[in-house]
């Protein structure tokens, strides 16, 4: 049998699987789709007449091979549709030729400006260039950022900006591009699910202009605007958009203020990253904003009060029944909520879904569970076939399906203290498999956590948030805020439990298959005779057969971590990592973001040694955050070999972190699995003769297996490459990551002719400030006739040192997708 639910999920899963695909296909192919179409109809209307019955149930009795065929024409409808949106949306992205210029144009401010420890960040929905000739897309992402290099003059204040704006300015505009890694944050596709075609940086003060449309927009963005202040004001918080420095202090005694603006008006900006830390460790991170949880229960909470105040009114009851008087204003408050968050994606793809249960119980008068969940499906996707893309969509239909599947055939209600525990415990087993896929982690305090936090803070804080966000009483402000003290509370005290966290390795596709058969199984009624045999299923996502390297051989991966250095080597049984990866302007840093992702993916929970190579900001900004997450067994670095006082702040917090730090001394030598490393630099008498700089006194390692050799050779420049070669240390190697990242100052010729390298990776950031990698560097390397590899348009890049050759393996080539340069 046919059914519409099974036609909506093959809709959907064309749609899914076109996000996989490395191109867009050619949409003529999508012409014959209408003919098959008609051929299909025909076929199944020359069977046997279709019963009344099964039609009002969705049913339709046909062969299996007609079903298959209907199943296989309605995914490729999906796949389709959602190429013929994406390829309308990629054609608005910015031309090549205007990639990296400046242009001048007017647009409105939409949203929540974004604040950061070091500037600003906004969308911009552009209403007219200024700029003759030049063509752009109509939604752009700009920011302004106080750093070196920056298109600001130094000492210039903050934008003041704030939602709805509508201004002049002058921007430098990029065409889309993020970082590609292993288990890594895809930016591009995250831009392109929100229409931002171009991204860019401020150049000089945006002026107030008045030849912006979109009235209604911004009326919205000023009144969430007024709104916050509202709400900071109440609560005694300083408003973080008056300071790009330090956008997230809080006064001590209402620390969680910014989690109650989150709550109201989905300022998620408003959370420190500490507590947002926290919220991840707990599984709580979806109850601390404007989530689909919240706008649901909000939803429930607005029909359950209107039916019941109805009831009470003959007149209005007589004339609407309450029942569908509570959906539809229900409803409406769902989509209030949802304006006053500002449309985030996640929330829009909540009132879509809500908006179609809606729309099918008001149509149908025995709407089954299955039938509501059909018709969100239907709803989300054809508004947005990229949300298969987001984890979101995954884990909010997962939860859904899991409660509506450990609830077949229960008939009758289950007093809530046993429901609620039943509840938390079928999302834990369903979500499971999901979370080590999409996160490859899960908190094993969660399911207590969520029991306790859904209620206070969805049935409590929230609507306590939204009253204080309509009503002049600070008292009911600062009861919100005490009910959320209360939640973060337990949250810091469950943190507080040995192993909060399990990490896991990506599973692979059966793998991830074989868990949701087993919660499957785990959650039918009981008496279903072996329903024991769910936890077999569960093993291969717990204990997967990870690739590693064989003895005598090493892997060495150079992570995409922008404008910084990165590098896991991995020998047959233990991990190293040298260097962690800048910290962004942002306020976020490499080590949290990109490199213990990649790291967690590939089942590296704990690293065997850490190597920190100097005292650059671009190579030490994610330390803290990877000494705290994978508690490396050593660390060595010449931070260690140096005075405190002469370090940065970042050196100063890792001698902090770890007193028996090792200094980098050239000589020093270790084996692990069959493969030698040696430090070549820098010497010891480095460290007590002044005048040798951070990037001279880099540490410099040369690994060796048994066929091959490679150097890594951090930001060492001119003068300690001479050094090298004065000592007589260098020898041949087939690997080289590039010295400084190909500036003009290193990879010398001389240096060059020592190494005779026959791959050469450049660790280096797309379009960065410096202009690295320097053209006559790069005519050096091809002088030599190497194989390049750089990680700006190659992504991470992966060497295998084993075999017969160098295996050399770059991201963006073995990762496809077509929405990537």
């Amino acid at each position: 049998m046919i059914g519409l639910r099974a036609l909506i999920v093959a809709f959907a899963i064309g749609a899914a699987w076109l996000q996989t695909r490395p191109a867009l296909p050619a949409l003529a192919w999508a012409s014959v789709l209408p003919l098959c179409g008609l051929l299909l109809a025909g076929w199944l209307n020359s069977t046997r007449p279709i019963p009344g019955s099964a039609r009002r149930l969705g049913l339709f009795p046909h062969a299996p091979l007609q079903v298959l065929a209907a199943l296989i024409l309605f995914g490729l409808v999906g796949f389709f549709y959602a190429a013929w949106r994406a390829e309308t949306l990629l054609a608005e992205t910015l031309p090549a030729q205007w990639n990296g210029r400046d242009v001048a144009l007017t647009g409105r401010v939409i949203g929540l400006p974004e604040t950061t420890p070091n500037g600003l960040r906004f969308v911009l929905d552009l209403e007219r260039a200024h700029t003759p000739g030049a063509v752009l897309p109509k939604r752009v992402q700009l920011g302004w950022f106080v750093r070196p290099g920056a298109s600001v003059t130094p000492g210039e204040p903050a934008p003041s900006l704030k939602g709805g704006d509508c201004i002049d300015l002058v921007a430098r505009l990029h065409r889309p591009h993020g970082g590609v890694n292993p288990g890594g944050f895809d930016y591009e596709a995250w831009l392109l699910e929100r229409g931002i075609r171009a991204t860019g940086n401020l150049v000089g003060q945006p002026m107030a202009s008045a030849g912006c449309s979109g009235g209604a927009r911004a009326w919205l963005d000023r009144t969430r605007t007024a709104v916050r202040a509202h709400l900071r004001a109440a609560l005694a918080a300083e408003p973080g958009a008056a300071s790009y420095d330090k956008p997230n202090d809080k006064p001590d005694d209402k620390p969680y203020a910014g989690v109650v603006v989150a709550l109201a008006v989905g300022d998620q900006d408003a959370i420190p990253s500490q507590q947002w830390t926290l919220f991840r460790q707990t599984g709580t991170s979806h109850l601390f904003s404007v989530s689909g949880l919240h706008i649901t229960l909000f939803s429930a909470l607005v029909f359950g009060l209107v039916r019941l105040i109805w009831r009470r009114i003959p007149a209005l009851n007589l004339r609407v029944p309450a029942r569908t008087a509570g959906m539809v204003l229900g409803l409406l408050g769902a989509a209030a909520y949802t304006a006053l968050s500002g449309f985030g994606i996640p929330a829009q793809r909540t009132l879509l879904m809500l908006a179609a249960a809606v729309g099918v119980a008001l149509l149908d008068r025995t709407p089954t569970p299955s039938r509501l969940l059909a018709a969100a499906l239907a709803a989300v996707v054809l508004v947005d076939p990229w949300a298969a893309n987001a984890p979101g969509f995954w884990l909010s239909f997962g939860a859904v399906a899991a409660l509506l599947f450990s609830g077949l055939g229960r008939r009758h209600p289950t007093p809530i203290w046993l429901s609620w525990p039943r509840t938390q415990w079928a999302i834990t087993l369903a979500l499971t498999p999901l979370l080590l896929s999409l996160f490859q982690e899960v908190s094993l305090v969660s399911p207590l956590a969520n029991a306790v936090a859904i209620p206070l803070v969805s049935m409590v804080a929230v609507p306590l948030s939204l009253l204080a966000a309509a009503l002049p009483w600070q008292f009911v402000a600062t009861a919100a805020h005490g009910v959320v003290a209360g939640v973060m509370w337990l949250l810091e005290w469950l943190v507080r439990l040995p192993q909060p966290l399990f990490h896991a390795a990506a599973p692979s596709l059966p793998a991830l298959l074989l868990a949701l058969a087993g919660a499957g199984l785990l959650l039918l009624p009981r008496g279903i005779p072996a329903r024991w045999l769910g936890w077999l299923l569960f093993l291969p996502l717990f204990f997967p057969r990870l690739p590693a390297p064989p003895e005598g051989e090493a892997w060495l991966t150079v992570l995409d971590v922008g404008q910084g250095e990165a590098i896991l080597l991995r020998t047959a049984r233990h991990a190293l990592l040298v260097d962690t990866g800048p910290r962004y302007a942002s306020g976020e840093d490499a080590g949290a973001r990109v490199v213990a992702p990649a790291l967690w993916r590939q089942g590296i929970n704990r690293l065997d040694g850490l190597v920190l190579t100097h005292d650059d900001l671009d190579h030490t900004g994610g330390a803290a955050a990877i000494l705290q997450s994978h508690r490396p067994a050593w660390l060595l670095t010449p931070l260690a070999g140096v005075p405190t006082q002469s370090l940065g702040e970042v050196g100063q917090a890792v001698r902090a972190l770890r007193p028996d730090a090792l200094t980098c001394r050239a000589g020093q030598t270790w084996n692990w699995d069959g493969v030698g490393f040696e430090v070549l630099h820098p010497p010891a008498h480095h460290y007590v003769q002044t005048g040798h700089s951070d990037n001279n006194r880099g540490c410099v390692i040369r690994v060796r297996t048994a066929r091959f050799s490679a150097l890594l050779a951090a930001d060492i420049e001119r003068l300690g490459e001479m050094n090298l070669m004065e000592r007589g240390v260098l020898q041949p190697v087939d690997v080289l990551v590039a010295p400084h990242h190909g500036s003009l100052t290193s990879s010398t010729p001389a240096f060059l002719a020592a190494l005779r390298p026959r791959w050469v990776v450049i660790p280096v950031g797309h379009r960065n400030r410096y202009g690295h990698p320097h053209p006559e560097v790069l005519a050096r390397y091809r002088a030599l006739g190497v194989t390049l590899a750089r990680t700006d348009r190659d992504g991470a890049v992966t060497l295998r040192l084993g075999g017969e050759t160098v295996e050399l393996e770059r991201a963006r080539a073995t990762e496809k997708r077509y929405w990537r340069e």
